[in-house]
């Protein structure tokens, strides 16, 4: 299994998962000719795409999924309440999840995870490959559950987001609004946070780890450094992505 990132930030966020004949898009939230131009960038095209599979109805990660969708026939998997959240047109193939139940997209299942966000029906997910690797993609969520620990302990792989400094935060330009919306327990996770779930995981299994959705305005590499500072000794490989680039393809064994 391998998988790589077209971007990842408020601005837009949309990571490729890849296994055998298998290629599949995580969100989709940028423009047509935007994610093709970032997906030439590593190395394939939207019509190579299995599916689209969406987390839920936030512009960042929804805001291409039916136009791209539409152009490439590709099928579409989310859950009612993303659904029912974002009108996103006539899909060619439209793939309800109902309940939260795993499913099969080619050499890849997919397990969707309940996480807390301020959306309709959010879904985070795992995938696994044939040989029994694990991906857990992360982000978009206010809190841990002992539901979240336990699935996702034992991934080979994991993305998952580092949103804000608790100071900077409160200290930033949001209204305050926005500030509470970001750090309640349905906003996004926090460098400390992040840190405790790391933690929690099994870093002797873990090949890769990613940390992503790192706000532009509310947090700084330097301060998730500082952060995980112990998880950064202890693993094996970690990358922090960014809006504008994303991370390149890294690659994950049995």
């Amino acid at each position: 299994m391998r998988f790589a990132s077209l971007g990842s930030g408020s601005s837009g966020n949309a990571t490729l998962v890849a296994s055998g004949s298998s290629l599949l898009l995580l969100d989709c939230g940028f423009a047509i000719k935007e994610t093709e131009r970032r997906m030439q960038r590593l190395g394939v095209s939207p019509d190579q795409l299995s599916a689209v599979v969406v987390t839920h109805e936030h512009g960042d990660h929804i805001k291409g999924v039916g136009p791209l969708a539409r152009k490439y026939s590709l099928p579409v998997y989310m859950t009612e309440g993303t659904l029912a959240g974002k009108d996103l047109g006539k899909l060619a193939s439209l793939n309800v999840i109902r309940n939260y139940e795993a499913f099969t997209v080619g050499d890849l299942d997919v397990m969707p995870v309940v996480v807390p966000h301020d959306a309709r029906e959010p879904a985070q997910f795992v995938f696994q490959d044939t040989n029994g690797v694990k991906l857990g993609v992360l982000t978009d969520l206010g809190s841990l559950t002992p539901h979240i620990i336990e699935v996702y302990r034992g991934c080979h792989g994991l993305l998952v987001e580092a949103n804000h400094d608790v100071e900077m935060l409160a200290n930033g330009p949001y209204p305050h609004s926005l500030k509470l919306r970001v750090a309640s327990h349905w906003g996004h996770l926090n460098n400390t946070q992040t840190a405790e779930f790391l933690a929690s995981c099994d870093l002797d299994t873990v090949q890769e780890i990613v940390v992503g959705h790192i706000s532009q305005k509310n947090n700084s590499l330097a301060h998730v450094q500082s952060a995980l500072h112990e998880v950064i000794t202890q693993a094996k490989s970690i990358h922090f992505a960014c809006q504008e680039a994303g991370f390149d393809w890294l690659d994950l064994h049995a």
